[in-house]
Parts: structure tokens; sequence; C-alpha cells
């Protein structure tokens, strides 16, 4: 299968996914998408600096990011055009948005942006079949000193095995697949880009937090 194939045919799978889901989206999502806050949180963006957001669905974090750091300029692309009309309705003229394939995007050809000084994926990599190529082609989008900011699913090692075993069915009917080789292949990918790299772990290994500087 091409890529293009590929990239249509999951796009195809996501709209199928989401367009009853996006409706309640973010009410059932908070429940248990832990560490988004406190990545827009730790952004330290500027006024004037351009923010992407990868997967940017309905478009809660890029309302949230232009609400804690104003003046930045938000962007967000996401495969999903049933997720885009969420976040059209919801952000307005405050965002760029764009329908696009993570793993193969042009920030030119899709804002007319050559980088961007922010970099956002929350909890975006964990549903994308190719997700090293999507975090390979986020890094390379980034302006000289920019900083890409990435959360996931972790190990769940601290939660009980029943609870853990329950999450992760769960999760697998959303085709989600948590990537716990995320900090291994960032720091692969560090070392080729000349990147600096920080990886943390919320709290039971629910999550995990990675952001490569450029």
């Amino acid at each position: 299968m091409t890529g293009t194939a590929a990239a249509q045919d999951h796009a195809a799978l996501m709209d199928k996914v989401y367009r009853g889901q996006r409706h309640i989206y973010d009410f059932t999502r908070k429940y248990y998408l832990f560490g988004r806050d406190r990545l827009i949180r730790d952004l330290d963006a500027a006024p004037g600096m351009a923010v992407l957001e990868v997967g940017c669905g309905t478009g809660r974090n890029l309302e949230l990011i232009a609400g804690a750091w104003p003046g930045v300029a938000c962007h967000g692309f996401d495969i999903s055009t049933e997720m885009l009309k969420s976040a059209a309705a919801r952000l307005g003229e405050s965002a760029r948005l764009a329908q696009g394939d993570a793993t193969r995007f042009d920030s030119n050809a899709l804002f007319g942006c050559e980088g961007f000084d922010r970099v956002v994926l929350s909890y975006t990599l964990s549903m994308i079949p190719g997700w090293q190529a999507a975090l390979n082609q986020a890094a390379a989008a980034l302006n000289p000193d920019g900083v890409l900011h990435a959360v996931d699913f972790g190990d769940l090692s601290g939660l009980p095995f029943p609870l853990r075993s329950a999450l992760r069915a769960w999760l697998a009917k959303f085709h989600v697949s948590p990537r716990l080789d995320l900090p291994s292949v960032a720091a692969r990918l560090a070392e080729e880009q000349g990147l600096r790299l920080e990886v943390k772990c919320g709290p039971l290994g629910y999550y995990q937090m990675v952001r490569l500087y450029r």
C-alpha cells in the first residue's frame, strides 16, 4: 500500500471513529487524558511565537494555549475532517486549521510557515500507525530554538494489574496503542537531529512527557 493510500485509509478510520464521538470527546476524555494541561503550562511561549498542534482534534488544547499564552499564533491540523468540524466551530478565527497527515505534512503548504516555535503532540502518537515518522516530521518543523512537547500514555506500571489491563483493552477499542518505546525513539531522533531531550513520567506511570529542544 502506498503512503497516500495508507493515509486515506487512516483518515477514513478516524472519521468513522469520531463522527459521533467528537460531540462528547472533550467531556469523556478529561477523565483519562491526563498531563495535557501540564504540557500547556510548561510551553513557556511568548507573544508572536508560532505554535503548532499536530493532531489538534476538537481544538481543546489550542483554545487553552491561546488563553494561557496571549499573543501566540495558533495553528493545528488533523487527519480527521470530522474532528476539524468541531475545532473550527470552537476556535473560529483564533487559529489556523488544516487537514493533514502527521507522517508527511508540509508546514509551508498547510499554513505558509517555514517552521514553528512550539510544536505540540497531545495523545496523538498513540493513534498514528506511523508514529515514529510523525515524531520526526514534528521535530523537523521546529524553528531554531524551538521546542517540541509531547504527552502520551505511559506504561501504567503504577496501576493495579486488573485496572491496567482493563484500560489497555478500552484504549484498543479506539485504536490507541501506547508507545512504550517513545523515550528511546526520541533519544535516537535527538541524536540524529542534534536536539536536546527531556523525558518525564506522570504519577503511576500513567503518562510520559517528551521535550525536544532545537
